[in-house]
């Protein structure tokens, strides 16, 4: 067990979120006090004066402890965020020290890392000056700071036609899947559950629509995203309804993207890409995650290689020509023979783009809750694997072109998305550049009103009977918030 002591309660989520990079699989917490109630192995404790931060840590060995510090002194530290940089810098450089151990993010421990050179560029630095920075006060690696500039820039190139002020891009959620994967804390619920309660909750998310699509009447409607949970789960019939409401309510006349998540193979249909085709969806994904049978078969996917390779062909038949797919690299028992086996499989399949995910086990999924069953098991993700699944991208002619991080990643990587020119997912870039406004429905969405100086949030409730009964409420939040939006607009 990890302590962290702080003097006061500064940046305590980014210390805490260093630390954890640099030790995964250690218990950490956190205290105002000088003897933590647990016992601990090691000690990190933080002070600041004027202008000093000093970083303590004390480590447990039997009844001996080894303390070492490190100071930062600075004539003047400009604001917060310059005492938030300098203490995430010394901290790294003594768990560094300590470990033997590089980030390959350096002190970065946000999930929106292009966000920092994305403002750089826009503020007038060069692409060289950019990269120094990243490297010299986020100490991030070459590698890294390489590919977060050039999507950086690929990202404004895409987004340099979007009207952030004017625009808005929309999502609906479809919180049921087949199964629930091993490794998914997502609001998603197991169809079987609540079969008998898709419709209850389709007449409410229609209602949220109906209400909420009046508010945006003035604005342009940039993308359409329909995620979940697996929306492919709907019956014929319920998704023509869904997608029908949705063309009803909403302009869609001047739409740049209009996705469909169809997801898991197991729950897609000809029938249902037939629905999907007559309407403008211009994007679906379908999602194997892996091209390993073994692993499907471990992580509760309960369709084969085969069911992937079907969904894919039907689409192209039915006319589909932008298909993403998604791929997890870290899953139980693989290593880079098993990843590259996925990537010449799933390239084989002539994709639009691809989606390279970097395991992330948030505390809720099962591979979390349930240890014990995977404790044989392996989970591997290297700089190796990661610059394979570039290489394969790159040979199938496409680029990264957006990039997010989670928390509990392995090896600390990122997810990266890859797309043909001209096939990039556009609602992806907005949702994690924050750069243009999103109206979220569905149970668990979570609505976000770009503002001059902040974001605010109208968040639905995750649970679908809470959803579906309290309905009125998650309208009557976005209607307050939308109030406040249009006296703060961008």
């Amino acid at each position: 067990m990890i302590a962290i002591q702080f003097q006061k309660r500064d940046f305590e989520y980014d210390v805490y979120n260093l630390v954890k990079s640099f030790y995964p699989e250690e218990e950490i917490v956190l205290s105002d006090d000088d003897s933590p109630a647990a016992e601990y192995d090691e000690k990190i404790s933080l002070f600041y004066g004027k202008n000093k931060i000093s970083i303590r840590i004390e480590r447990v060995s039997g009844d001996r402890k080894r303390q070492e510090e490190g100071v930062w002194l600075t004539e003047e530290m400009h604001g917060r965020k310059e005492r938030k940089n300098q203490t995430k810098i010394l901290l790294y450089h003594m768990l560094q020290k300590r470990t033997g151990q590089e980030l390959p993010w350096g002190t970065l421990t946000g999930v929106r890392p292009t966000k920092i050179p994305m403002a750089l560029i826009d503020a007038g630095h060069s692409n060289v000056e950019t990269a120094k920075i990243m490297r010299e006060q986020y100490l991030v690696s070459r590698e890294k700071t390489a590919l977060a500039v050039s999507i950086a820039n690929r990202e404004r190139h895409i987004l340099e036609d979007i009207d952030y002020k004017n625009g808005y891009s929309l999502y609906i959620g479809i919180p049921f899947c087949p199964t629930i994967c091993a490794y998914c804390s997502f609001s998603s619920s197991p169809l079987k559950v609540w079969k008998n309660k898709v419709d209850d909750y389709l007449d409410a998310l229609c209602h949220e629509i109906r209400e909420t699509a009046s508010m945006w009447a003035g604005q342009i409607l940039d993308t359409i995203y329909i995620g979940g949970g697996t929306p492919t789960t709907l019956e014929p019939h319920q998704l023509e309804r869904l997608l029908s409401e949705v063309e009803k309510c909403f302009d869609i006349s001047h739409i740049k993207e209009y996705t469909v998540e169809a997801g898991r193979p197991d729950s897609i249909t000809w029938e249902k890409l037939a629905v999907i085709r007559k309407h403008p969806v211009t994007r679906i994904s379908i999602n194997p995650q892996t091209m390993n049978q073994k692993t499907l078969d471990i992580i509760g996917r309960r369709h084969t290689v085969e069911d992937i390779r079907k969904a894919f062909a039907d689409a192209r038949e039915l006319g589909f020509d932008n298909i993403n797919m998604d791929l997890i690299v870290g899953l139980p028992g693989e290593g880079i023979e098993e990843v590259e086996h996925t990537m010449q499989e799933v390239l084989s399949l002539d994709p639009d783009s691809i989606t390279v995910h970097s395991l992330a086990i948030k505390r809720a999924a099962r591979l979390n809750l349930f240890k014990d069953e995977y404790k044989e098991m392996t989970f591997t993700n290297n700089q190796r694997i990661m610059e394979m699944t570039e290489q394969y991208a790159s040979k199938a002619g496409m680029f990264p072109y957006y990039l997010y991080r989670q928390k509990n990643m392995k090896g600390n990587f990122e997810n990266v998305g890859y797309a043909k020119p001209e096939k990039e997912g556009i609602y992806n870039i907005l949702i994690m550049e924050e750069k243009q406004s999103i109206l979220a429905l569905g149970a668990g969405a979570s609505t976000k009103f770009v503002m001059n100086d902040r974001i605010e949030r109208a968040e639905n409730v995750k649970d679908i009977k809470n959803y579906i009964e309290r309905i009125d409420e998650m309208i009557e939040r976005k209607k307050q918030g939308y109030c406040d939006y249009e006296k703060n607009r961008v």
